[in-house]
């Protein structure tokens, strides 16, 4: 069994800081990096690179929204040659810092509002896909299990890697269940532990509604914005390890 463990880093701006990245980045094998559009700025951005370069871990560009207000956590309807144009500055921001630390972008994973508008969306999945094809067709883009997006990148030569969430909450039908709703975040160390062991080594995990859903996932996420994030990291990380499963970083 060998999985990745992920967490979206570099999300302060400015003055504002957001979560423990240096903490986070000796424990995860992969960062998602934001790249300004939802958070982070240019000086988060470089920072979180060099740090991820000096340890290790691999990096990746968290695309989304152009939505700072918001988080990027709100849906919004772009032409697709927007979002394909948004999604490539982006990206090509995000490497050019990463190149100039010692490291690259490795992989996609768009955020919020955008990974989940994805899972559905023909439409705005392929100018999301369209945007890495144009910059390098070699990056894998994570995404849900079951989601539009692996059939839309399958299509360009564009390869994918399912991922699940270790505290988040799902439905029945293997999504996550929307953050407005209560109990979609799970918080509790033990029960995040848990559910990331469920995934790795039973290939499902419980849904809200008390049913078993199968979770085929090569990465597993804890996001870096949840209070005791550092801890709901190890915590996984400790109990991935003690069930045997290797943790190397996917690409």
């Amino acid at each position: 069994m060998v999985i990745d463990l992920n967490a979206d880093l570099g999300e302060g701006f400015g003055v504002w800081r957001l979560g423990d990245d240096l903490a986070l980045l000796d424990v995860v094998t992969s960062a998602n990096v934001a790249c300004g559009f939802h958070a982070g700025d240019p000086v988060t951005i470089r920072r979180t690179c060099a740090a991820a370069v000096d340890r290790g871990v691999t990096i990746g560009a968290q695309v989304s929204y152009r939505d700072l207000a918001h988080f990027g956590r709100r849906e919004m309807d772009l032409e697709p040659e927007e979002l394909c144009a948004e999604v490539l500055y982006q990206l090509a921001a995000v490497d050019g810092i990463a190149r100039a630390m010692g490291g690259r972008v490795s992989y996609v994973k768009p955020h919020g509002a955008l990974y989940n508008r994805i899972v559905r969306d023909e439409v705005q999945a392929a100018a999301v896909i369209d945007a890495v094809a144009d910059y390098d067709p070699s990056l894998p883009v994570l995404t849900l299990p079951g989601s539009v997006v692996h059939k839309v990148a399958a299509a360009e030569g564009v390869p994918t890697v399912s991922e699940a969430f270790a505290d988040r909450a799902y439905t029945p039908q293997g999504t996550l269940v929307p953050r407005r709703e209560p109990g979609a975040v799970v918080h509790d160390p033990a029960a995040v532990a848990a559910r990331a062991r469920q995934m790795a080594v039973e290939g499902c995990v419980t849904a809200a509604d008390g049913s078993s859903v199968p979770v085929s996932a090569r990465s597993l996420c804890v996001h870096g914005d949840t209070p005791d994030a550092v801890r709901l990291a190890r915590e996984v990380r400790d109990a991935l390890l003690a069930a045997g499963v290797v943790l190397q970083a996917f690409a």
